[in-house]
């Protein structure tokens, strides 16, 4: 059950990055789904390729906050969470 719903969490923050909403979402929206990913992250060790990806993504997210980042930052980590997401389902 904590797979799937971390999945959706993947999904949802993939989303956000691929259609851009670092300017459409306030600021604690941002900082949510950023300290998240980083928090999951953590809980994987750092040990795979998939919570690299998301302490990238939480980072992103912190980050965008304060500066404006290119969109394909966004667009590629954004795919390989929905990726992430998709799988996590299976």
């Amino acid at each position: 059950m904590l797979i799937k719903i971390f999945g959706l969490t993947d999904f949802i923050a993939g989303l956000l990055l691929i259609f851009g909403a670092n300017n459409q979402l306030p600021s604690w929206g941002l900082y949510f789904f950023g300290i998240i990913l980083v928090i999951k992250s953590g809980i994987g060790f750092w040990a795979d390729f998939g919570s690299w990806i998301d302490l990238l993504s939480g980072a992103v997210f912190i980050l965008s906050i304060f500066f404006n980042l290119p969109w394909i930052i966004g667009l590629i980590l954004g795919l390989l969470l929905v990726q992430k997401g998709i799988f996590s389902f299976l």
